[in-house]
Formats: structure tokens, C-alpha cells, sequence
């Protein structure tokens, strides 16, 4: 059974930097595109960034852009999201994804995606 457990969600002033990480359980890490995706009250959920298997390949969502980097670590089974001058709008419960296909590339779909981890709250204030 697949299982992903966020952590480093927290309250950060505006401008402020906060590192998220994804741990990965069950199946083959290294063979699948990992995604961030977020919600914020009353909103819908909407893609933020995803790394491809290989690491080669990311995909940021416009708004984060240039801000927040992604990154992963096949032998630790984990991927990051290092987020950088954050501002009021990021905050949001951040959830990260696996993807549901083997050996595919980013995707900014949250249907692409079948394994969801519980969530972690970002809180950023001005």
C-alpha cells in the first residue's frame, strides 16, 4: 500500500521560506512523477509544481513560479518543495501526489495523480 506523509507546513511572515517534504511508502518511488498540488479555504485545488522520475523534468504552476523549487531524493524516497518569498495568497493546505502511471512526465492534472498524501498547513501572514 502506497502511503505519502507531508511535513513542514508551519506560519511564516510574508517574504519568509519554508521547506516541505513528501515521504514515500510502498511501490517503486523512482519510477513515478511526484506533484504539490494546494487548497485554500473555499477554493478549489490547483497544481503547484511536479518533478518527473527522473528529476530531470519540472513543471511549476505560473503563480509560484521563479519562488518555489522542487526536488526529490530517490534513495530517501522523499520530495521537496523549497518555497521562498512567500506571500499571503500561498497559504493553503499542500498536499503532494504520485502519479498514477509508471515512467510518465509531469503533469499539472490533478487526475493524473492516484495516491494523496493527508495534507500540511502553510500559513503565511502580512
Amino acid at each position: 500500500q502506497v502511503q505519502l506523509v507531508e511535513s513542514g507546513g508551519g506560519l511564516v511572515q510574508a517574504g519568509g521560506s519554508l521547506r516541505l517534504s513528501c515521504a514515500a511508502s510502498g511501490g517503486t518511488f523512482n519510477s513515478y512523477t511526484m506533484g504539490w498540488f494546494r487548497q485554500a479555504p473555499g477554493k478549489e485545488r490547483e497544481f503547484v509544481a511536479a518533478i518527473g522520475w527522473t528529476a530531470g523534468i519540472t513543471l511549476y504552476a505560473d503563480s509560484v513560479k521563479g519562488r518555489f523549487t522542487i526536488s526529490r531524493d530517490n534513495a530517501k524516497n522523499t520530495v521537496y518543495l523549497q518555497m521562498n518569498s512567500l506571500k499571503p495568497e500561498d497559504t493553503a493546505v499542500y498536499y503532494c501526489a504520485r502519479r498514477a502511471v509508471t515512467l510518465a512526465g509531469a503533469s499539472s492534472r490533478d487526475s493524473s495523480y492516484d495516491y494523496w498524501g493527508q495534507g500540511t498547513q502553510v500559513t503565511v501572514s502580512s
